[in-house]
């Protein structure tokens, strides 16, 4: 899953970025990207590898500044979400009680 309005963007950028035998714009029938609700789907019909979709989304974060908040995290053998960190906030607590 990501961010509602981020899906559209992301999915643009997948489809500007994604290699199929070294070219970009070069999907045919083999591979497609489509965007449904909060989640993009990447099918193919030739070898193409996850770990290369998660250093596309990797890249599609850092280029929007958003790798700080969010991760990729393999969800099942075949896909990916977007997940935001787990931000502990004991250090604001104990400043509070300084006072």
């Amino acid at each position: 899953s990501c961010l509602p309005c981020a899906c559209s963007y992301q999915e643009k950028f997948l489809h500007e970025k994604v290699k199929v035998n070294g070219k970009t714009n070069n999907f045919g029938n083999d591979v497609s990207i489509e965007l449904s609700k909060s989640k993009v789907t990447v099918t193919s019909e030739v070898d193409f590898s996850k770990r290369y979709l998660k250093y596309l989304t990797k890249k599609y974060l850092k280029k929007n500044n958003l790798r700080d908040w969010l991760r990729v995290v393999a969800a099942a053998k075949d896909s990916y979400e977007l997940r935001y960190f787990q931000i502990n906030n004991e250090e604001d607590e104990e400043d509070e009680g300084e006072d």
